[in-house]
């Protein structure tokens, strides 16, 4: 609890670790981060080896509560306050101009720079004691499932980093909305918690897609958030023919479906929430389990489609690209130092 003395020591270590340079994994409402100083290029440059991250690929900078937008950008405009306003601490990201002190490491040579207060008590009170940013994308290899709890980063970073704070499952499960206000007009990047239409009623305006000329911000890849066993999203319609063809060759294959839907007797059936919420926070935990079982398959029943399910159908999109065929449907333990602050 934050209240407590190991909550209070086990953040203040992993501070001391960021001041020298350290990697430090640690929980957001979103996903876990593997964070570093976001003004020590050097420490940054950790975060691209430990991940296997391509250098052109951008963080985000995540700010403490008291943390001006002024620090780290400039010319901003009049809604980055107002999002800010609104929405921080939580699960939005907003892309703006870069200041000039903000290393290339950290926007992959952009002019830009994506900012956010995460909102998880761990995560903010880390913010508050080091006093300074912390750049950080998910804690996980690239182009991977992002991580959800602290064993999933553990299982898949190891050693890679130096210090793993354990603040519980992820709340929200998915990675933070990521709005563009580097340019002339709002621009979602990234679906996320915060729907768009929620965003476009708050500014009042309409918000555009990416468009060509868009700052590269992450999970914008087509293949992203994948399991390495092959996973196909299948409309309701279609799934148990799916099935059927699956088994028919002796595959062991494994579903993710809405409760209510009707599957064959002889398939392994992983019921999901019924509302794009428990969908998002779910999701990952799921993935990651049935990837260690050796599966020839995972099939995931196409969720409904609506402005609520966006970010949902986002992430599905991008996990089932990472082992789609060409012209197929889119459709068819380590040394590392832990403190578990998970319970009281």
């Amino acid at each position: 609890m934050p209240s407590s003395k190991r909550f209070r020591a086990a953040v203040q270590e992993a501070a001391a670790v960021l001041r020298g340079g350290g990697l430090v994994a640690f929980p957001t409402e979103t996903v876990y981060g593997l964070g570093a100083d976001a003004e020590n290029p050097a420490a940054v440059a950790r975060i691209f080896a430990a991940k296997d991250r391509p250098a052109d690929h951008p963080l985000i900078i995540h700010m403490a509560r008291t943390d001006p937008l002024g620090r780290w950008s400039r010319d901003i405009p009049p809604a980055a306050f107002v999002l800010a306003r609104r929405y921080w601490p939580g699960p939005l990201t907003l892309i703006l101009r870069r200041a000039c002190h903000v290393s290339d490491t950290v926007t992959g040579g952009q002019d830009t720079v994506g900012l956010r207060v995460p909102d998880h008590p761990l995560a903010l009170a880390l913010l508050e004691a080091f006093g300074g940013g912390i750049a950080a994308p998910s804690a996980n290899r690239f182009g991977q499932v992002s991580p959800t709890t602290a064993a999933h980063v553990r299982e898949e970073l190891g050693d890679a980093m130096d210090l793993l704070l354990n603040g519980g499952p992820c709340r929200v499960g998915i990675e933070s909305t990521i709005l563009d206000l580097s340019g002339y007009g709002p621009r979602l990047l990234r679906p996320g918690a915060i729907a768009l239409d929620e965003l476009e009623a708050v500014l009042e305006q309409p918000i555009a897609s990416p468009g060509s000329n868009a700052p590269r911000a992450p999970g914008m890849l087509r293949a992203h958030y994948a399991p390495k066993t092959p996973l196909y999203v299948v409309p309701t319609l279609h799934l148990a023919a799916k099935i059927y063809r699956h088994l028919r060759q002796g595959q062991n294959i494994a579903v993710l479906a809405m409760p209510t839907t009707l599957l064959p007797e002889s398939c392994p059936r992983h019921p999901m929430p019924t509302h794009p919420a428990g969908w998002a926070r779910e999701l990952y935990a799921q993935l990651r389990a049935l990837d260690k079982q050796g599966l020839d398959a995972i099939l995931i029943e196409k969720p409904p489609t609506g402005a609520d399910w966006q970010a949902v159908n986002d992430r599905l999109g991008r996990a089932s690209s990472a082992h789609r065929v060409p012209g197929e449907d889119a459709s068819a333990v380590s040394d590392t130092s832990f403190f578990d602050l998970s319970v009281p």
